[in-house]
Order: C-alpha cells, then structure tokens, then sequence
C-alpha cells in the first residue's frame, strides 16, 4: 500500500480541512508570527511545552497589535515548568489556560504535551495529527531528540510533522510513499535523511536526483541537498523507517 502524504496545513491560503483533526504543540524555539497563525488556523487543538509558553506570549507581544495575545490562547501549557516565566504563567491562568506541571523527568516536555494529546483522544475519540512548531533548530541535543522521539512515534501514530520557519520534516516507514508537493509553500530544496537505522535501500521519482534501489546511510551515501522538480510530486520507496524533510519558501 502507497502511503500518501499532503502538507496543506502549511498553505495560509488553503482552506481547512474538515476531515482531519489537527493538534499543535509549540515548543521554546524561535519562529515567526507568520508561520504561528497559518498553523494555528489549520489545528484545532494547541498546546504549549513549557517554554513554549514564552516564544508565544513574546512573539504576539512584539508584532504591535495590543490584542493579538487574546486572540491566541493556547488550550494547554504542559511540562517541568523550569522554563516558564512567572510573567507569562500569570497571563495565561488569569485566562482560565491550564498550566500544568508534570515532574517526571523520564519525558521531555514535548512527551509530556504529546502524552495529553493521547488522553484527550481516550476521551474524546477523536485521532489527531500531531504538527510541532520548532524541534529541528537551536541545541543539537533537542534536536537529536525531535529526530529520535518521532522515529520511535511512528510506530504508534500515523502522522506526526515538524516545522520551523526553514523546514518541514517528517518520518516516513519502510514500504512506498507518495508525497503531494506545493511548490507554492515547499523550496526546492530537500533530504532523504537515514536517521536511526544502520542503512536503507531508496528508490524515487521526482527528484532532480533520483535513486534507484541505492543504499544509503551515515557512514555511506546521503541523499542532502536533492530538488525537487518543479510540477512533480515525490514517490520514495524505502527499505527501513527515514526522515523526508524540505525547505519551506519565504512568502
């Protein structure tokens, strides 16, 4: 079965989809305020992971628009709390926004947020998307870790996607995957990237580069820098779980 793949949400001019639920976890990395509304329009559900909390309240604070913080009211700031400012933690409960302490230190923030995510869907039974601002910039510890945690949530959720101002990425599992470009949103820059296993065998279409049936991994060939071309979509056949990541265009 071909897997296929869209990133709509990632158009501010695409209306939303009504057949997928939508969650968004904020993390405490920079990101514009541009990016925030496009995906915040497209979820219906948002949360903060501790610090997050931070990068929301300071960056609506610095566009100019006095309101413009109410208009963005997270349902959830979740994590160690060590991050959060005393500020910001007093604007959000005042607000009647749950800030919740969770202690265990066995999960990172973004666990913590990706675990409340799973109870409201116990609860509700609805099953989300999971779309994660930040995660792929600042210290490479915390970047490691987005790279690992996701890998392993492919095995118990269907999509998971994590996006900078930069960058969109994601895992793709072993078998065949078929990935609908915008080359409206999407650069022409992209990766194929062999995280987390010991190599894969790769074949595609629609890249400038294409492979077929080549091997690939760390200590071997990487597929950095490829193309995308311009009116194609991206079929990729792999042989173990990888990371899809590409370049997002300045609008």
């Amino acid at each position: 079965m071909v897997v296929e793949w869209c990133t709509q949400f990632l158009d501010p001019r695409a209306s939303k989809d009504l057949n997928v639920s939508r969650a968004l976890i904020i993390l405490n990395q920079p990101f514009s305020v541009k990016l925030l509304k496009t995906l915040w329009a497209a979820s219906e559900w948002r949360s903060c992971a501790d610090g997050g909390a931070n990068r929301l309240y300071d960056v609506l604070g610095a566009s100019g628009d006095a309101n413009l913080r109410s208009l963005f009211l997270p349902d959830m700031v979740k994590g160690d709390l060590d991050s959060l400012r005393d500020d910001v933690k007093s604007y959000y409960t005042s607000l009647d926004v749950p800030v919740i302490y969770d202690s265990d230190q066995n999960s990172t923030d973004l666990m913590k947020c990706v675990q409340a995510i799973e109870e409201k869907e116990r609860l509700t039974g609805q099953e989300f998307e999971i779309v994660i601002l930040g995660g792929l910039s600042g210290r490479l510890d915390q970047t490691v870790h987005t790279l690992s945690y996701l890998h392993k949530l492919r095995k118990t959720r269907k999509r998971v996607f994590t996006v900078t101002d930069d960058n969109v990425g994601w895992v793709l599992n072993e078998g065949e995957h078929l990935i609908h470009i915008n080359h409206d949103v999407l650069g022409q820059t992209c990766g194929l990237l062999p995280v987390g296993i010991d190599s894969t065998i790769l074949t595609t279409t629609g890249l400038r580069w294409n492979l077929d049936n080549t091997e690939s991994s760390f200590d071997g060939l990487m597929s950095t820098s490829n193309h995308l071309v311009p009116g194609q979509d991206v079929a990729i056949k792999t042989s173990k779980p990888i990371w899809w990541c590409a370049e997002l265009r300045d609008h």
